[in-house]
């Protein structure tokens, strides 16, 4: 069945979604069709940079979910978390540096260092009580005002838009994380700025967070995660550059950089934990899973945590796995949840048995190369929806990189 049929006969305005499973001729990953709002930005390196509009289109409704039959799922629940409606006006200009801040080494420890990140003529800042060494870091003279921007960032050939969130906690002077967040098909940075279910989490940590959207492929806006979904485009190599491009313009700490992502989403989580584990410390997809077709081009370059999100009763993505083609000439089969689940496992060499799932339905395997956790939370029926943040975050800022 084809997008146009689908979206014809769900009457879904401006909104599509990514796969179709064999099953339930199905898509997943949910936003509207609607480009982002035109940067006003230019690249980092611009003298002064004016923020764009931070409204945000509004999320897609979920449709039908009944099995055999088609479905198109809505964007995800979670509620819009911090100031997402509201815009942020402020200039992000050639950042200088302000001193530097020490960062710990320790992981599960929030940045170490005085809070003062050093003076702005170049003072250093104290370390505070980190374990096993840290990190210098260079904060920006300029520092970001709390709200949205949206920004471009000049990759080859290709203009990128992403939304940059500055939480009102951020104040430029100690590193903080960055937590990218990746929309499924269809979407875009903005919609998923408004419907992640991360920034009610991270924003009291000060954690900067960037929301970035896909190049359109057949159907919609999309990432090149391997066989699917959009081609001519190295999304690895853009998710590196905007980890660049964040750490010159905010006070990043370049250790703690995290992966999260609904719907196909998930997938280019789960595809950075592949291929960029060197920029990655943890990724937290949900709602997809590792694909058969490339799940042995997994090896990531040290071991790395991985947090999965998956509803017993997705009917976009079975949680028993399944092949799809909705995307003309791009079909995938999805490996299945505890597949992943142990695939991951094998990959970090975890040596014991999983645990029994806790009270939120999460498993985790704990006896892992390098003490990285590989977690699966499960939710009992459900639906095809955002991973659980309040479980994920606390898991994911534990990790650094080495």
């Amino acid at each position: 069945m084809s997008v146009d049929v689908l979206r014809h006969s769900f009457q879904v305005s401006r909104a599509f979604c990514l796969v179709a499973l064999s099953a339930t001729s199905a898509l997943v990953g949910c936003g509207d069709d609607t480009a982002p709002p035109a940067a006003s930005a230019g690249s980092a390196g611009a003298a002064a940079q004016t923020a764009g509009s931070g409204g945000a289109p509004s999320a897609s409704t979920a449709g039908s979910a009944n099995a055999g039959s088609a479905a198109v799922a809505g964007s995800s629940p979670a509620a819009t978390a911090g100031a997402s409606g509201s815009t942020s006006s402020g200039t992000a200009g050639a950042p200088g540096t302000a001193g530097t801040v020490s960062t710990g080494g320790a992981a599960g420890a929030n940045t170490a260092g005085a809070s003062n990140g050093g003076s702005a003529n170049g003072g250093s800042g104290n370390a505070g009580g980190g374990n096993g060494g840290g990190t210098s870091v260079a904060c920006p003279t300029t520092v970001l005002a709390a709200g949205n921007i949206d920004k471009t960032l000049k990759i080859g050939s290709a203009t990128r838009n992403y939304v940059l969130h500055v939480p009102a906690a951020y104040d430029g002077k100690k590193a903080v994380p960055l937590v990218i967040d990746f929309h499924g098909l269809g979407g875009s940075g903005p919609n998923e700025r408004t419907s992640s279910p991360y920034p009610a989490q991270t924003d009291p940590d000060g954690v900067i967070m960037a929301f970035p959207t896909g190049l359109s492929g057949p159907s919609g806006a999309a990432w090149n995660v391997g066989p699917c979904c959009v081609k001519d485009t190295d999304d690895v190599a853009f998710a590196k550059a905007l980890v660049t491009e964040v750490e010159s313009l905010a006070c990043i700490d370049p250790k703690r950089v995290y992966a999260v992502g609904f719907s196909m989403g998930g997938g280019m989580s789960h595809y950075l934990a592949c291929h960029a584990a060197d920029v990655f410390a943890a990724v937290a997809p949900a709602a997809f899973d590792l694909l058969k077709e490339n799940v042995d081009d997994c090896k990531p370059t040290r071991p790395l945590s991985v947090i999965s999100f998956r509803s017993t009763s997705d009917p976009i993505v079975p949680y028993a796995g399944g092949a799809s083609s909705v995307v003309s000439g791009m079909p995938i089969t999805f490996l299945g949840a505890k597949a992943t689940f142990a695939k991951w496992a094998e990959i970090n060499q975890c040596s014991a048995a999983a645990s029994a799932e806790d009270a939120q339905g999460c498993a985790s395997y704990s006896s892992c190369k390098d003490g990285v956790d590989v977690v699966l939370c499960t939710k009992q029926g459900g639906s095809h929806e955002a991973g659980n943040a309040k479980v994920a975050w606390p898991i994911l800022k534990k990790h650094t990189l080495p």
